[in-house]
């Protein structure tokens, strides 16, 4: 799962991962509201990606994800 600070660069990194990553699919893009906040615009975005055999090199999707100014995290 990729989590990033806003909508587009949500959706740009997960039509990306695709073609870069060679994924079959393109990720699912999902807000995520921060807890306790009431702001509309206080969200994090993140990116599902499905890889149930562990096949993405972690190191390759931290890199990916920083480069649209987020992070990865296993899950």
């Amino acid at each position: 799962m990729l989590v990033l600070p806003d909508r587009d660069a949500a959706e740009d990194a997960a039509q990306e991962v695709v073609d870069r990553f060679g994924l079959s699919e393109e990720p699912q893009v999902v807000r995520e509201a921060l807890a306790g906040e009431d702001d509309a615009e206080d969200a994090q975005w993140l990116v599902v990606i499905e890889d149930p055999e562990a096949a993405l090199a972690v190191p390759a999707l931290d890199a990916f994800a920083a480069e649209y100014d987020g992070w990865h995290e296993a899950g």
